[in-house]
């Protein structure tokens, strides 16, 4: 059976290495991401069946015509990735850190909130489908300098926990993954060093075959579809 499955952040880092992965079982990918220009890079490398999409996960209609135009294509998705996110140091006595405070949550928090939202009503319809949250072990435990990000990372953790309990019964399923360090061009930047750092396209392949809904995992090492 042919899949269809729809990544943000699909430009670079996991989401990219997820769509490469997707792309090997013969998926219908509708990648989501702010940049044009290495979205298409990434669709001509895969080949097949790809839709893409121009989009910040903070603006709502933009995320919700790009969901309506890929249900209208394909039907509606198998699995739709949460994967878009930021990350950066933050200190709550600066204040231009604020507003630094304020854009992670919103791309971090808001952006799986708007990611998930105009795709659910054609899941509910079929009763099937995931709804996958990248989240972060930084949301278990909180990191000096990155409140604003583990913050972030808790509440998606907390947010994914009630989506799921709101969807039982209805035949979507919402996992959590809250990975430990990948290496993407976002951990390439940390001055610090990050143990069991893990080559993202390993991340990805491990992240592999159907299994039951609503796991929470302290690692990538998760299952979803």
């Amino acid at each position: 059976m042919i899949q269809r499955v729809v990544i943000t952040g699909a430009s670079a880092g996991i989401g990219a290495a997820l769509a490469r992965k997707y792309a090997k079982r013969g998926a219908v990918l509708g990648l989501i991401a702010r940049r044009r220009p290495e979205l298409d890079a990434l669709a001509g490398e895969l080949g097949g069946a790809v839709a893409t999409y121009a989009a910040d996960v903070r603006d709502g209609p933009a995320i919700a015509a790009a969901a309506q135009d890929f249900i209208q294509r394909f039907g509606a998705p198998d699995v739709v990735i949460a994967n878009a996110g930021v990350s950066a140091g933050n200190l709550t006595h600066l204040d231009d850190d604020v507003e630094t405070c304020q854009w992670i949550f919103d791309v971090n928090v808001m952006g799986m909130v708007k990611t998930f939202q105009p795709f659910l009503d054609s899941m509910l319809r079929s009763r099937s489908g995931t709804l996958v949250g990248i989240a972060s072990v930084a949301g278990i435990r909180g990191l000096p300098g990155a409140g604003a990000y583990s913050a972030s990372k808790s509440a998606a953790i907390t947010y994914l926990e009630s989506l799921r309990v709101e969807l039982r019964g209805s035949g979507v399923k919402v996992v959590t993954i809250a990975p430990g360090y990948i290496a993407t061009d976002m951990t390439a930047k940390n001055p610090y060093p990050m143990p069991f750092l893990l080559p993202v396209d390993e991340a990805a392949a491990d992240s592999s075959a159907p299994s039951t809904a609503g796991s929470v995992t302290a690692s990538f090492r998760g299952r979803w579809a």
